[in-house]
């Protein structure tokens, strides 16, 4: 069996005006669709950051995927060249998709999850049965709340219903989480911080455990929006609500923040974990987050972290280190959710409910065969079918394409968003606060 096409469909995604530290979110997200077809008639699908960066990355290595045996993809791998070697790895100023340093690991990450989806149709088993076996068979995702303003995404005769409506205040973002929670059954609740004041987003902390009690973990995440001394202070005054399984991500920038805050706060009898996508994006960061005691639980993701089998070996890793793990989420469809379910599940180290913003995308976007992947109880049940489990809906997919070539979104650019819709000087500072 060899590969014989490899095909790559641009998709916009209908996206509300969410805010996190980075900014404002554009009426659309960007994704790309990938298809490896092989010589015995298989298809094996995955998803991926869009715009022209992640695209143009994939095309540049067509040559090298064309005509290779999906099950021989280490070397692929060595074959991929860094196109930079040195500079930030992390995701503190660039978006998820737009760092280039990502570049081999979210484009190896891509193939890798078509040619698994590949080899489990081959093979007539589940990806996640193809490396070792299950940890769990359900992977539990949390409620990813977010502040927003007015509106549904999409724009103008695709503008979408509002579902949420405009959330800026604890009272409002209560109503979001109960929302979610009755309609998808999470048992574990994250609030994007980083956008308002930290005394107001500490009183929506509060908000939700007086509504939901200690039965819900919280976290929270201001993306790095803190100063060290501002981290510290919203760590101690909400030791207890993100107690029982709840952790504080990415309060401070850099590791040596992150490692300063938590040195205050242990000295302060306060034993919140600290967790991190910023900081922390490649099994590089990981020794060294831990020797300086900096982040105690990793967020992966299998798209920028190099793949399935790479968040596998990042569990196994965090297992030596005794750190914990859970999971990233950028904006995604159903294939994308079904590629995290089964990382999750072939992760035994990743006992945290994964973020998800699935909840945030509309039926009328999906492009899985079928509608929308069920959450029960929070979860998503890993399926017994083979490879990732769902396949395309290929009417949809032309829709999202067309709607892409219309657009002229490109690259994810939440500054710009802000000055657009917010304020027209704003730029992202940190620490902000």
């Amino acid at each position: 069996m060899r590969i014989s096409e490899l095909r790559v469909h641009p998709a916009a995604v209908a996206d509300p005006p969410l805010r996190s530290s980075y900014g404002r979110h554009a009426p659309y997200a960007l994704r790309t669709i990938v298809e490896i077809k092989t010589t015995d008639g298989v298809t094996g699908i995955s998803e991926t950051y869009g715009g022209e960066g992640p695209m143009a990355a994939i095309e540049e290595i067509r040559s090298d995927v064309v005509g290779r045996d999906p099950f021989q993809l280490l070397s692929l791998w060595r074959s991929m060249s860094e196109s930079a070697t040195d500079g930030d790895r992390t995701q503190t100023m660039l978006v998820p998709g737009e760092n280039p340093l990502d570049k081999k690991t979210r484009t190896f990450a891509a193939i890798e999850i078509a040619c698994l989806d590949v080899i489990g149709k081959a093979v007539g088993k589940p990806v996640c049965d193809l490396l070792g076996g299950r940890a769990r068979d359900n992977a539990s995702f949390s409620a990813y709340l977010f502040y927003k303003h007015g509106g549904g995404g999409g724009l103008g005769q695709d503008a979408r219903d509002d579902e949420y409506g405009e959330c800026l205040d604890p009272r409002s973002i209560v109503r979001q989480a109960r929302q979610m929670i009755a309609k998808y059954g999470f048992r574990e609740i994250k609030l994007k911080g980083g956008v308002l004041p930290p005394d107001e987003e500490i009183a929506a902390i509060r908000t939700l455990r007086e509504e939901f009690g200690t039965a819900y973990p919280l976290r929270i995440d201001p993306n790095c929006a803190w100063s060290v001394e501002t981290s510290f202070r919203v760590g101690r005054e909400l030791c207890e609500e993100l107690a029982n399984g709840g952790y504080l991500e990415d309060p401070a920038p850099g590791l040596d923040g992150m490692a300063e805050v938590r040195k205050r706060l242990l000295a302060a009898g306060i034993g919140t974990p600290l967790a991190s996508n910023v900081a922390v994006t490649c099994v590089a960061h990981v020794p060294e987050a831990h020797r300086q005691d900096a982040v105690q639980i990793v967020l992966s993701d299998p798209h920028y972290w190099g793949g399935i089998r790479r968040l596998q070996q990042l569990s196994f890793l965090c297992e030596a280190l005794g750190m914990g793990l859970s999971m990233h989420s950028n904006n995604h469809l159903g294939v994308s959710l079904m590629a995290m379910a089964h990382a999750a599940a072939a992760s035994p180290r990743l006992t945290f409910a994964c973020d998800t913003h699935y909840p945030w995308q509309t039926e009328r976007d999906e492009v899985v065969e079928g509608g929308r992947v069920r959450f029960v109880d929070g979860c998503v049940r890993l399926p017994d079918k083979p490879g990732l489990g769902v396949s395309l809906d290929y009417d949809q997919l032309a829709r999202l394409r067309e709607r892409y070539e219309k657009l002229p979104y490109r690259r994810r650019d939440d500054e710009a968003e802000m000055r657009k819709h917010v304020d027209p000087n704003w730029k992202r500072v940190l620490p902000r606060w």
